[in-house]
């Protein structure tokens, strides 16, 4: 195992990214954080399926996440976190 391995599975850091457009879909694979560039409404689906509005949302947020909604949601510079 190597140590990025180690960290990951220990720490629970990032090991991957990516740029996510808010759809009304789930995401191809969940995320364990997001990082929201410019301050807006973020709709989420958790992993565990809870539904739900986070007001004014920047910086990022610690969230493991199946879906980010088009619907009610405009903070722009989504990132996801794997």
């Amino acid at each position: 195992m190597v140590l990025g391995d180690v960290q990951g599975a220990f720490l629970g850091v990032a090991t991957g990214g990516a740029s996510i457009t808010p759809v009304d879909s789930d995401l191809s694979a969940p995320v364990r954080a997001i990082w929201v560039g410019t301050q807006g409404n973020l709709r989420v689906t958790t992993v565990s399926g809870d539904d739900f509005v986070l007001p004014n949302a920047v910086g990022l947020i610690p969230i493991a996440v199946r879906r980010v909604w088009a619907t009610n949601t405009t903070a722009t510079g989504i990132v996801g976190l794997q």
